[in-house]
């Protein structure tokens, strides 16, 4: 079993609109925006970070906005619920700001004895608030949400399977233990790691198979304290014999990617080095940063890419 990974580090998903992705994690959830730069792959799209005051793993929600992308279908084999971790107490707040804000589809209910706030996102994705008493770490202070109610980072995802077993017996294998099941569910948990400790495995038989698109998480990342520890995961995933990518630079972070027996992208990335090593804390997100490969494109990649006005 491994022992080197402590939580969430990231989810990642994808968006269609730019302005109004900034706009509902900035304005609506009271996240900061710790980082814009572009897609790797595809430098004409942005990648956009959202998370506490300095985008410390297990509070980063991050977004590839492709223009005119088609909206997702929800089904088996994705990432179907992405769950914050708010202050005890503020679910009432949280309801008022959304009404407020315009957001609507509002569902509360109690999963595992804890009262949720289920609200959509722009693109349809799905999205969760949880009352977390204790939760040590400091909401993003200056923002549009006052700390007292403010989002502490993840609590954890929920993943929409036909068959969990598989899947189930990998969390293990990465230092996740079964702790409780409700109905479909079955909750895994990490000890000892960074808030965002939970993963919730929903067993659908029936479902449909889920397509990608606007709304749907394209992976979801596990932390790693560092490079060291990343690659005792990798050896060790690829002894069990798992299709492991080579460890790959994405600036503020290294990344190996694997697919799960579910069908749902798993991603290991280091807390280091960080988001501030090309920005000063103070302007975290303000300038676009491009990957070294991309530099000379800049005149080209400000051209296409939609301004983003907050």
């Amino acid at each position: 079993m491994l022992t080197q990974i402590k939580g969430l580090h990231h989810v990642t998903s994808m968006a269609a609109n730019a302005q109004e992705n900034n706009d509902f994690f900035t304005k609506t959830l009271g996240l900061r925006r710790v980082k814009k730069t572009v897609n790797f792959d595809a430098p004409d799209v942005y990648h956009l970070y959202y998370g506490d005051e300095v985008g410390t793993p297990g509070t980063v929600m991050t977004y590839f906005p492709f223009p005119h992308i088609v909206k997702g279908n929800r089904g088996a084999g994705e990432v179907s619920e992405t769950v914050f971790s708010v202050p005890k107490g503020t679910l009432g707040y949280w309801k008022e700001r959304f009404v407020a804000q315009g957001v609507t589809g509002l569902e509360e209910s109690e999963v595992f004895g804890e009262k949720r706030l289920r609200f959509p996102g722009p693109d349809g994705d799905t999205f969760a608030l949880v009352e977390v008493d204790g939760d040590k770490r400091q909401p993003f202070a200056a923002g549009t949400v006052p700390a007292d109610e403010g989002v502490h980072g993840f609590h954890g995802v929920t993943m929409r399977l036909r068959d969990g077993g598989a899947t189930g017996e990998l969390l293990k294998y990465m230092g996740y233990e079964e702790v409780d099941r409700q109905g479909a569910l079955t909750r895994y948990a990490i000890k000892g790691g960074n808030g965002a400790d939970f993963v919730d495995l929903e067993v659908l038989p029936g479902a449909p198979a889920a397509r990608q698109g606007a709304g749907s998480v394209h992976h979801v990342a596990f932390a790693v304290e560092n490079r060291a520890a990343q690659a005792e995961v990798r050896k060790a995933l690829m002894d069990t014999g798992y299709h492991v990518t080579p460890i790959i630079d994405r600036d503020y972070f290294w990344a190996i990617y694997f697919r799960t027996p579910g069908g749902v992208l798993f991603e290991v990335a280091t807390n280091e080095p960080g988001f501030d090593r090309d920005e000063d804390t103070a302007h975290l997100g303000e300038a676009l940063k491009l990957p070294a490969q991309h530099a000379h494109l800049r005149s080209r990649i400000e051209e296409i890419l939609p301004p983003i006005v907050d």
